[in-house]
């Protein structure tokens, strides 16, 4: 079912079966037509009307589109988190024995070669895990507002 009205008369909304088309647009206006006849428009309508100039009247949706697109996104951010807190948990322990290393640097105890190219390829260890620290952190925040809309829909209706 299709309906349509006119930008002079909301109000009047005429029902055609079918879907939008200009078959059914034509039927809209022979109804149109019988209306404008009946007396039964309360406005005049210029010489010259066309059908094309009937309005789709669209049914008001729910919010269910919009609600299952909130759902997946949260599922989304819930499962990005999740690997971040995977590699920050992989490289943790690594970043951490890094960064007591750099403390060496530090002191006036003298160090090897070896040991600051080791120094210096742990920086590239420490980088990335402070960076996927703070995309995690940044990511946790996300997620409980994720967390919350999907609480929300999984709560069962009230009976």
């Amino acid at each position: 079912m299709v309906q349509y009205t006119l930008a002079q008369s909301p109000e009047i909304v005429l029902s055609v079966p079918g879907r939008d088309s200009d078959k059914a647009r034509e039927k809209a206006m022979d109804q149109l037509i019988e209306l404008m006849e009946a007396g039964k428009l309360p406005t005049e309508l210029e010489e010259g009307f066309s059908p094309q100039q009937l309005i789709e009247v669209k049914a008001p949706t729910m919010d269910t589109d919009s609600k299952e697109d909130a759902i997946t996104q949260a599922v989304q951010t819930l499962n990005h988190l999740a690997t971040l807190k995977l590699k920050v948990q992989d490289s943790r322990t690594e970043a951490l024995e890094v960064r007591k290393a750099i403390d060496i640097l530090f002191s006036d105890q003298s160090v090897t070669e070896e040991e600051i190219t080791r120094l210096k390829e742990g920086f590239k260890i420490l980088k990335t895990f402070a960076q996927a620290n703070l995309r995690y952190q940044e990511a946790k925040v996300k997620a409980e507002e994720a967390r919350q809309i999907l609480d929300q829909a999984l709560k069962s209706p009230e009976k």
